[in-house]
């Protein structure tokens, strides 16, 4: 008969951590006496980053003795207390390798149901003094599990752990945990997850990614949907390679578009409908290049690539191929990248942009006209006027050959010379009332892109009108926003040179952000490398586990330590735990 050990709760509190401060509850102790369990908690307990921890289906976190006895021997610790792993019910028995997710259980006036697997993260490690813990969890198969409270009431140590009710599918928390995070999963796996009524959405999410992955995410070199979300082919070719520029074209009076070509005439490798390419550009003898991707706004079959550039008040590069960009110049680019990408199937299909965020979404308008696609098609965009509103008449007359599309464009301020009912539908802003007031169908997939506020203000305006967050789908030019789970975001200074003496190894460019700097001396990993440079970064487990930081790799190659418990899709980079290899020169990271 399993037994509940210890009761171990704490609340988050301030910790320091590589000179940072991390807002975490981690550590937990255990209590005496009864405590009772309500929905979301044990009494006196909490969580610190409620995104990845706590709620209703993370209520209680449960670890084992015989795993404490196991990281003891492991470790070659001997001052291993309840409450070390952060969990609230240490327990005598339930092993991860026979408790089954949907598991229901009586303990005391209290009844739980099991419901996923620990999420790893580095917390544990900075609790343990073992940087590597999170990987390790999951590479020993021992990674506990949580409960949802069914039924309220008190706990208390020592009582017994009773058995009420057999999950469905017999699927053990060590069995979903490697279906998630390890090679060699079974789509029959995936299916079998997503029978389990109890599992938590976050999982469910995850392994329906993993089920839309051919062979159920088992591909090799295909990477982990399940935990990046959605995935693309591998790159066509590695680094850059030279293409020449075949046609220079205005679009409006700030957007140029460039169509660039084999040397030799082959047909390029046809793009998804949505991705981008990234441009070396070397503006002058001895100068260093500047680094820019720009998204694919022509015909995806087209055997060559279109892209169209806005020219920024202060860009270099856009100023650059504005004033200099001629037919017959070379361009090294890299091959089209990206997961913007429009999805198949029947569904409505919402392209929704301003400026020249109309490139990627123009290229799925490409493609949907090109397969004369029954689905209904909705296009929505914003400009200033006229002049500002690249792809008009290519636009229009893409949505002409479509059976079923609906068309709005709207001029913040038209000009004089400015149609309506013919160059726009609609004088002002195209705001989220706006949206609103559309009817757009609540099943459809849409697509987002332009700056960042246009696309926070417009994907509430869509979740608002009644489509599933999960449908919408958005494209940000620049560096994303960074994700650094219990620590407060920094205070928005600009990407820069990372301080002390310069670095003398290879060129790590830094895409997104506009930067180039030299490897250091003692520098850990390509992650603390933008750390130190304040190139906003995205991680939870800071090991190679949760891929949280995976991105694509686009030039150069890197070498791992300690090694991804899963490697990543071929032409990403996990830069938690990698460096530039030691064989090249630079590495190019779209960060």
């Amino acid at each position: 008969m399993a037994t509940l050990t210890s009761v171990n709760v704490g609340l988050p509190k301030d910790v320091p951590w590589q000179g940072r401060t991390v807002r975490t509850g981690v550590w937990k102790a255990p209590v005496t006496g009864p405590r009772m369990a309500r929905r979301l908690n044990i009494d006196g307990d909490g969580q610190g980053d409620l995104a990845g921890h706590g709620g209703e289906m993370r209520a209680v976190l449960v670890y084992q003795l015989d795993s404490y006895r196991h990281w003891a021997r492991e470790l070659d610790r001997d001052d291993l207390r309840p409450g070390h792993f952060g969990e609230n019910f240490t327990v005598d028995g339930l092993p991860d390798d026979e408790v089954c997710v949907g598991d229901r259980y009586r303990i005391g006036g209290a009844v739980f149901e099991v419901t996923q697997p620990r999420v790893t993260c580095y917390r544990v490690g900075l609790r343990l003094g073992v940087p590597a813990m999170a990987a390790l969890l999951v590479a020993h198969r021992r990674p506990g599990f949580y409960l949802r409270v069914i039924e309220e009431g008190e706990v208390a140590a020592g009582q017994e752990i009773v058995k009420v009710a057999d999950g469905p599918e017999g699927m053990t928390v060590e069995e979903i945990d490697a279906v998630l995070y390890l090679p060699g999963r079974t789509r029959e796996q995936v299916e079998r997850a997503l029978r389990i009524p109890a599992l938590s959405p976050g999982w469910q999410a995850s392994m329906r990614a993993l089920l839309d992955q051919p062979d159920g995410g088992s591909a090799t070199g295909a990477g982990n949907a399940g935990l990046t979300g959605a995935t693309a082919p591998p790159p066509a070719w590695p680094g850059f390679r030279p293409l020449t520029v075949t046609q220079v074209r205005p679009e409006s009076g700030s957007v140029l578009s460039l169509t660039l070509a084999a040397p030799d005439g082959a047909a390029l490798p046809p793009p998804l409908p949505g991705q981008f390419v990234t441009l070396r550009i070397r503006p002058a003898d001895g100068a260093a290049p500047l680094v820019r991707s720009y998204s694919l706004s022509g015909e995806p079959d087209a055997g060559t690539y279109r892209i169209s550039v806005k020219r920024e008040p202060h860009g270099v590069a856009s100023g650059y191929l504005h004033a200099r960009a001629r037919a017959g110049d070379e361009v090294e680019t890299a091959a089209p990248r990206g997961t913007f990408c429009l999805s198949g199937g029947a569904e409505p299909v919402v392209l929704l942009s301003s400026g020249v965020g109309a490139t990627p979404v123009l290229a799925m308008l490409h493609a949907l006209a090109r397969s004369g696609a029954d689905r209904e098609v909705w296009w929505l965009y914003g400009a200033r006027d006229g002049t500002e509103h690249p792809f008009a008449a290519e636009s229009r007359d893409l949505l002409a050959a479509l059976p079923r599309t609906r068309s709005r464009v709207f001029y913040s301020r038209p000009g004089p010379g400015d149609r309506a009912g013919e160059d726009y539908t609609d004088a002002g802003r195209l705001t989220p009332a706006r949206i609103g007031g559309l009817g757009l169908p609540a099943d459809a997939h849409a697509y987002l892109c332009g700056p960042r506020a246009f696309m926070d203000d417009s994907t509430a305006a869509l979740v608002d009108a009644g489509l599933d967050p999960s449908r919408i789908h958005t494209e940000l030019f620049g560096a994303a926003a960074g994700l650094t789970p219990g620590i407060a975001a920094a205070g928005g200074r600009a990407p820069h040179q990372p301080a002390g003496e310069p670095g003398t190894g290879p060129e790590v460019t830094f895409a997104r952000s506009g930067l180039t700097v030299r490897w250091p001396a003692g520098c850990a990993s390509l992650l603390e490398l933008a750390e130190a440079c304040d190139v906003p970064v995205r991680w939870s487990c800071r090991t190679g586990v949760c891929h949280t930081c995976e991105l694509p790799l686009l030039a150069g190659a890197v070498a791992y330590s300690p090694d991804p418990v899963e490697p990543p899709a071929a032409g990403n980079a996990l830069i938690c735990c990698s460096r530039p290899a030691d064989d090249v020169e630079s590495v190019v990271l779209d960060l």
